[in-house]
C-alpha cells in the first residue's frame, strides 16, 4: 500500500486521555484509519532522519526484536537497526 498526501483526510497526533504517550491517526478519504503508538512513529522518524542527514545512505532497515535486557522504562519488543555490510551474505 503506498499512501500519498493526497490520499490522507486528515492527520491527528494527539495524548489521549488517560494516557501518557502520543497516537498519530491518520484518516484516509476512503475511511479506513491507521493509529500508530509513539514508539513506531519514532523508529519512522529516526530511520527518515538518518537516510536524509547521512551523505552516502540510500537505505536503513529496523527489525523487530525482544530483547531481554533494555534500559528502564523502555518496552520489550523494540526495532533495532540492522547492519549491512558489502561483504555479508
Amino acid at each position: 500500500m503506498i499512501i500519498r498526501n493526497e490520499d490522507i483526510k486528515e492527520l491527528i497526533a494527539e495524548i489521549p486521555e488517560g494516557h501518557k504517550h502520543l497516537r498519530t491517526t491518520i484518516i484516509l478519504k476512503d475511511g479506513t484509519e491507521l493509529v500508530f503508538h509513539e514508539a513506531t512513529i519514532a523508529n519512522l522518524v529516526r530511520a527518515y532522519i538518518n537516510i536524509k542527514t547521512h551523505p552516502a545512505m540510500k537505505k536503513t532497515v529496523l527489525k523487530g526484536k525482544s530483547l531481554s535486557e533494555r534500559k528502564e522504562g523502555y518496552a520489550e519488543w523494540q526495532l533495532v537497526e540492522e547492519t549491512e555490510r558489502k561483504n555479508d551474505k
